[in-house]
């Protein structure tokens, strides 16, 4: 057994020994790759999204030192016509970059990465001499060529020392070189059956141009057919609710909220498990490592990025071109370029086929709600503060009371958002009922049978609390809101709750810049 090859299936075997979500399909999707144009694959998603889990997974399945047969057969892969054909059939060689990368912080980095490669491979093949001079694409041809071997190449976070190293120096320019020899060649052809990388960022493009553009990329914006493999479904999620006895609404609230590709539903996997491990939902999001560079991010409020987190912590979402992104976390030069490193990060999540992100769930606009206070947004801070007390003033109707904040909350945030129109008056008062996400599901201008309502709050499951309808008006005054409410046909998820309904009702004097709330039980039939 090797450090880097022939390393055997005891990754794989601890996953399997634990509690596992079965992902072995993954395994036929790199298949269909082998020995094609699309051989080389750069699989990017989030930290804490299973990627090392997936290296390991193929390398146990490929790795010809061992027998991993047994590991496979209770899985979904072992029914694929291509489980047999390529099982156990190849020299693989697995390589974590984050121990170089925390190992070494010279400019020698590379040189070192593949001197360690070489001794390993060369002592797993003494029969074949190093020749003076070789690299390790030069020993792997030889041993090719000697010995008929075809090599698969795992790398784990393969952009660790981009994501450590400046553009333009020394380690970079070297880097990249070295996959380019190793992987952009004739050679490499001849070599590699397959090889499979993975990390946070896509590859790094020069100009318009990925760095490496005969790899197949795989990402948080652009999954492709690998989508259903970077987190768990909800009937996975499902699943394990059930097995383990918990409230799988919790994890829909905790966890839910990501789009990946034509996925409209996934969880970040690592937080399921912990919570799982844990008894109980909260956020495990911050031991991630990447919170720092996300306040520092939004700090920079690129063509008014500031204005437009508080929609989406709102639960608005907003326009972004990931394209011009040059995958590099020292690049960042618009307010594109902050959304899609975020996306990439997972700190927001993405609708390809509107160009939108969002913040997807409450573990992760915990942390969103986290960087805005480091950055000291201050109006925005005192009406999330403020909101916990908002909501327990509007369900004991307290009419003053809630006026009153939602003034607050409009007097803090006129300099962020243009207040002329009840659109911008909806942004606040969901900003103003953020705590509110904490019991209900907010739906903003939820469609009924005459028109919308404004802002609608729904009671999550074993809540014992009414729903909330609010609407908005201008120069009207707070009954005529919830005249208009009454008149209203309510959609199907709102008319359940007509038994246990508050109707909340806002009108916004522009000339006193004073607010009037006007609340009362909703009694069907009246």
């Amino acid at each position: 057994m090797g450090a880097y090859i022939n390393i055997g299936n005891a990754g794989f075997q601890r996953a399997r020994n634990s509690e596992y979500v079965d992902k072995s399909m993954l395994i036929s999707v790199v298949n269909k790759t082998l020995f094609t144009e699309r051989q080389f694959s750069c699989v990017s998603r989030c930290r804490r999204f299973g990627k090392s889990m997936a290296a390991k997974m193929l390398y146990a399945y490929y790795d010809h030192s061992c027998d991993s047969r047994a590991l496979f057969t209770d899985l979904a892969i072992a029914a694929d016509p291509t489980f047999e054909q390529h099982l156990n059939k190849y020299a693989a060689i697995y390589l974590d970059m984050t121990n170089f990368v925390s190992k070494y912080k010279d400019d020698g980095i590379v040189d070192k990465i593949d001197a360690a490669l070489l001794k390993d491979v060369s002592e797993a093949y003494p029969d074949v001499v190093v020749e003076e001079g070789d690299s390790l694409m030069d020993y792997l041809l030889r041993v090719h060529i000697a010995k008929g071997e075809l090599f698969v190449f795992i790398i784990d976070e393969w952009d660790a020392i981009c994501r450590e190293s400046t553009p333009g120096t020394k380690a970079m320019d070297d880097y990249v070189g070295w996959l380019r020899r190793m992987f952009k060649s004739q050679q490499g052809m001849r070599v590699f059956a397959g090889v499979y990388m993975t990390g946070i960022l896509p590859i790094k493009k020069y100009k318009t141009e990925s760095a490496l553009n005969n790899f197949q990329e795989y990402s948080m914006v652009s999954p492709r057919k690998m989508a259903t493999y970077f987190g768990f479904t909800k009937d996975e999620v499902r699943a394990l609710a059930e097995k383990n006895d918990m409230d799988f609404d919790e994890f829909v609230k905790w966890y839910d909220g990501y789009e990946i590709g034509p996925e409209h539903s996934m969880f970040n996997p690592n937080s399921v498990m912990q919570a799982i491990d844990s008894g109980y939902c909260r956020s495990f999001w911050a031991s991630t490592g990447a919170y720092d560079a996300v306040a520092n991010y939004i700090q920079m409020n690129y063509e008014g990025l500031k204005d437009d987190i508080i929609l989406m912590l709102a639960g608005g979402r907003c326009k972004v071109n990931p394209t011009k992104f040059q995958n590099d976390m020292s690049i960042i030069r618009s307010k594109d370029d902050v959304f899609t490193v975020l996306i990439h990060l997972g700190y927001l999540s993405y609708d390809w086929q509107k160009s939108e992100c969002y913040i997807p769930n409450k573990e992760v606009g915990g942390e969103m709600v986290n960087a805005v206070e480091d950055n000291n947004w201050t109006g925005v801070v005192t009406a999330l503060q403020a909101s916990e007390q908002l909501l327990r003033d509007t369900l004991n109707g307290d009419e003053e009371a809630v006026a009153g904040a939602i003034d607050a909350a409009h007097d803090e945030n006129t300099s962020i958002l243009s207040y002329n129109n009840e659109n911008s008056l909806a942004c606040v008062l969901s900003i103003a009922y953020y705590y509110a996400r904490n019991d209900y599901v907010m739906h903003r201008e939820l469609a009924s049978g005459k028109g919308f309502a404004d802002i609608v709050l729904i009671p999550r499951k074993n809540v014992d609390s009414p729903a909330i309808v609010v609407e908005l008006k201008f120069r009207q005054d707070a009954d005529a809101a919830i005249d208009q409410i009454k008149r209203r046909q309510y959609p199907a998820k709102v008319s359940q709750y007509t038994d246990n309904l508050l109707l909340v009702g806002i009108n916004y004097d522009r000339d006193t810049k004073q607010h009037s709330c006007h609340i009362e039980t909703y009694a069907e039939g009246k």
